[in-house]
């Protein structure tokens, strides 16, 4: 079984251990519940650095009141079962006090890539994203880190956040793991019923015709409108964006934009599904 720290001086005990044998470290950042997607960033981790190491820690910071805080999966002997047929090292899984201890009064926020997307739906996210985030690399210390690129703005953020304040951790995006039928592997999955999930099924196919659209030479407001109508269509019962970004910094493209993102963020019952790919 992995050890499992709790305190960031089993981290500094740990990390001491490492570098006085000239060892390397990989993190995944992680808020447990963990599937098949969370089991390839940790081998990504194990294939590039000599150690791994896995933080589990549901992070209130990122949750407001109104979401699924409460009810989201907390699975830890589950989870550390899983790490250990893959060979992982460790596992850093805090209590919250921990990681926001009494008269915790920092916030780390990460400007304009922030704003759009997930910053209109969710504004309270990416601070929270940001602060715990920056928190874990600082504690772990380790050499590189890995994030799916499923949650692609919160990549971008975490990535203009470590070199804006210099944090020694190189952040490697991995591409999303999906399942046969397409749908982007997902921890909120769980929640999906059975005709719920035969409609998710059809997200990845909607933004795959967007990017086929966007080769054709379609408009991008009309890829957007046909998209997002076709969501509604099948049976999403919201959509809060089906759009088509420039993938360094996820405003609207224009004559000048190199590499094209398609995003979505859409809603079945109370379940919010996002998905992501090149454009």
């Amino acid at each position: 079984m992995p050890d499992i720290f709790k305190t960031p001086q089993d981290l500094r005990i740990y990390a001491a251990k490492l570098a006085a044998q000239n060892k390397t470290l990989g993190f995944v950042p992680t808020m447990g519940a963990l599937h098949e997607g969370h089991l390839t960033l940790a081998q990504k981790a194990l294939s590039q650095c000599d150690e791994c190491i896995v933080s589990i820690f549901v992070n209130p910071k990122q949750f407001a009141p109104h979401e699924d805080f409460d009810r989201y999966p907390r699975t830890l002997e589950k989870d550390a079962e899983l790490l250990k047929s893959i060979g992982v090292h460790a596992i850093f899984a805090p209590e919250v006090e921990t990681m926001y201890p009494a008269n915790f009064q920092t916030t780390v926020s990460v400007g304009e890539i922030s704003k759009p997307l997930e910053g209109e739906f969710r504004p309270h996210f990416f601070a929270g994203v940001a602060t715990v985030v920056a928190r874990l690399l600082l504690l772990v210390g380790a050499q590189k880190a890995f994030f799916g690129e499923k949650d692609y703005q919160q990549l971008q953020v975490v990535k203009h956040m470590t070199s804006d304040l210099a944090i020694p951790t190189e952040i490697i995006g991995v591409p999303i793991i999906r399942e046969d039928s397409g749908l982007a592997l997902s921890s909120r999955n769980a929640y999906l019923s059975q005709e719920e999930r035969a409609i998710a099924n059809q997200l990845n196919k909607i933004l795959i015709s967007m990017a086929n659209d966007i080769k054709s030479g379609l408009p991008i407001a009309t890829i957007e409108e046909k998209a997002q109508q076709k969501l509604l269509s099948i049976g999403f019962d919201k959509v809060d964006y089906c759009t088509i970004r420039d993938a360094q910094t996820l405003v609207p493209p224009d004559k000048n934009t190199q590499h094209l993102r398609v995003l979505a963020a859409a809603w079945l019952g109370q379940t919010r599904l996002i998905d992501n790919m090149e454009g």
